[in-house]
């Protein structure tokens, strides 16, 4: 392994050592051997021979067994490595057990007899395979986890783009049906209509490549569409907009709305329903922001096959986690679409 790795190992089994579900355990085993040193030794220094003793076990251990057996025990290098393990821990017992009291003159003491020695050796050896392979299966669960959060996401954006794939084809086939109609019946609206069509299939292929946009931006573009209808009957409907102050900069999904207000023309005055088509936009009581789409005509609810409504609820559901609404109401011979948005935006890391 490089340097780096072994750096980034060593770092990350000590912060995990300190983790109370390892520290708490640690320190109840630590405890009856330090009170065993101080009740059965002569030496008054003898129990900070044994905190050194235990703290370097501790921290050795299994950092030694972490950078020696990275992936797990494994004796395909003939045992070397297993050997290299048993080495450093004999070293570390020997040199602080045994080494360190000679050099200090210091008296006998519990922990520094010769068979309590070989004890501490086969703790530090079982200690550092025991809590190295808990660190081990700790980090593996938490990066399968993360995986699967990725993996997860990955789905829903390409859930995301699949359905845009679908929403713009459906958005460009209607408005080029339109304008076709149009140049059978009037040359000038067919002319000002592509001149429209093609400001707006800028801002459509701009909206594609962007995860959010303006909230503004997305009803420029509904009012785009609104025109070009209002192109071939200008008493088709009256269009109303209204927008609270400081709601014009919340981010949204590019293409959001769009379906909401092409069904609010078809359903409403395209069927033969007259009347004012309003979209207003304000906050609402905990700080969410509020579209609804009012056109003349009653609902006769979800129709089979239908993909304007679906389609919203689905980006809704997958851009938002659950955090916006989508209602849809009808009453007194008009159908209001009401769509609730956090003010903060798509959820972070979703690709909408």
């Amino acid at each position: 392994m490089s340097e780096t790795s072994e750096g980034s190992i060593v770092r990350a089994t000590l912060r995990a050592l300190v983790a109370p579900l390892r520290l708490g355990p640690i320190v109840l085993v630590s405890l009856p051997l330090l009170a065993a040193q101080v009740r059965w030794s002569v030496d008054p220094n003898a129990l900070w021979l044994g905190i050194l003793l235990c703290l370097l076990c501790v921290a050795v251990a299994p950092v030694s067994y972490r950078v020696l057996f990275p992936e797990g025990l494994d004796l395909s290098h003939g045992g070397i490595r297993l050997l290299l393990y048993g080495a450093v821990g004999s070293g570390v017992v020997l040199s602080v057990g045994y080494a360190l009291p000679r050099l200090t003159d210091m008296q006998p003491t519990f922990l520094s007899e010769r068979y309590n020695l070989a004890v501490c050796g086969g703790l530090f050896l079982v200690a550092g395979w025991g809590l190295g392979r808990d660190i081990g299966f700790e980090e593996t669960l938490t990066r399968e986890r993360a995986r699967a959060t990725r993996f997860a996401w990955e789905a829903e954006q390409a859930q995301l783009l699949a359905i845009r794939s679908h929403l713009d084809p459906h958005f460009l086939f209607n408005t080029l049906n339109a304008i076709a109609e149009w140049c059978r019946e009037d040359g000038a609206v067919a002319e000002a209509a592509v001149l429209r069509l093609s400001t707006m299939l800028r801002s459509v292929l701009a909206g594609v490549r962007s995860v959010t946009w303006p909230l503004s931006q997305e009803l420029e573009l509904m009012r785009t569409l609104f025109d070009l209808h209002l192109l071939r009957d200008p008493d088709l409907f009256q269009l109303r907009m209204t927008v609270a102050d400081g709601l014009g900069d919340v981010p949204v999904p590019p293409l959001l709305l769009l379906p909401l207000a092409e069904n609010a023309v078809k359903h409403g005055p395209a069927s033969g329903h007259r009347g004012p088509l309003l979209v207003d936009v304000s906050a609402a009581r905990d700080g969410a922001v509020e579209v609804s789409i009012d056109n003349p005509g009653a609902s006769k609810g979800p129709r089979e096959g239908s993909v304007g409504l679906p389609t919203v609820e689905r980006r809704l559901a997958l851009a938002y986690a659950g955090r916006a609404l989508l209602s849809l109401t009808s009453a007194d011979g008009r159908t209001r679409v009401t769509v609730t948005l956090p003010r903060q935006g798509p959820q972070p890391g979703v690709l909408t």
